[in-house]
């Protein structure tokens, strides 16, 4: 019983300490984000004595973040469906189809995900401009696909080897087309590692800096991380207004994890099965 009740200790204050470490600093730049400018002068750390909503007002409005998120949303929604289509479609023939050179397909998809953006950078950067696509939605949307696919491919094709084969047989003797099993069967059955991959791509394109950077030069389509990045020097001198921009940028993330952190761990437990 005591050796038991030591090893809940030992457990509980490393966790415990993990937990404050990660909570403290969102519960910081909230804190930060509600004060006025004297108030975050005086001392920093204090709590803040009244809810000062302005700041948020003012990164919002001012600052541009509102036209900032509607850009991320657009690109990082638009993005995701691709992803998940492309991905779930390349899975599923990649994994129960059986045709000559699919094992070199998805080592060529394989191959994609050690090659780092910066490689590609330049003369990427350089065919968008050609294409007329730098600066547009679409050619941010199709960086982000061509960048996360094989990372979706990959995950998805080793969930859909999990599933026997023999579903797919006998739902092509029902007379079912390629077609029919996949949007019949295999997207139904693929449902947790969509999720999952879904959130991760979410996070990834969300997250995203340099390829936003590169890829949306002018200020009016930068994406909401690209805006955070800027308030760093707009708003140098008034800490609170940059932490308002910050918490704007990182509460769509966390709402995301708190709604759907069981179908994560499901999704991820089941790939994990499947694989």
């Amino acid at each position: 019983m005591r050796r038991a009740r030591l090893g809940w200790w030992l457990l509980a204050i490393p966790m415990s300490l993990l937990a404050l470490a990660t909570i403290y600093p969102l519960l910081f730049t909230a804190n930060v984000a509600l004060k006025t400018r004297r108030e975050y002068i005086l001392d920093r750390f204090s709590l803040t004595d009244s809810l000062n909503w302005a700041n948020i007002s003012t990164a919002w409005t001012s600052a541009g973040m509102g036209r900032y998120f509607v850009n991320s949303l657009v690109v990082v929604t638009l993005s995701v469906l691709l992803l998940l289509l492309l991905g779930s479609m390349a899975g599923f023939a990649l994994s129960q189809l059986r045709f000559r050179g699919s094992s070199a397909l998805f080592l060529g998809c394989l191959a994609g995900l050690f090659i780092p953006f910066q490689v590609v950078m330049v003369p990427l950067a350089r065919i968008m401009a050609d294409t007329a696509l730098i600066d547009t939605y679409p050619g941010l949307i199709l960086v982000y696909v061509a960048q996360f696919l094989p990372f979706t491919v990959f995950l998805m094709t080793s969930y859909y080897r999990g599933i026997p084969p023999e579903i797919v047989d006998a739902a092509r003797i029902d007379g079912n087309t390629v077609y029919g099993v996949y949007r019949r069967i295999m997207l139904p059955l693929g449902t947790p590692a969509l999720l999952s991959v879904g959130i991760l791509n979410t996070l990834f394109c969300w997250n995203d800096v340099l390829m936003a950077l590169v890829m949306m030069p002018s200020a009016e389509n930068r994406t909401l991380m690209i805006g955070v990045t800027s308030l760093r020097g707009q708003y140098s001198d008034n800490i609170p207004t940059f932490a308002s921009g910050v918490l704007i940028a990182a509460i769509p993330v966390l709402l995301v994890y708190l709604f759907l952190q069981r179908q994560i761990a499901d999704g991820v437990a089941a790939g994990s099965t499947k694989g």
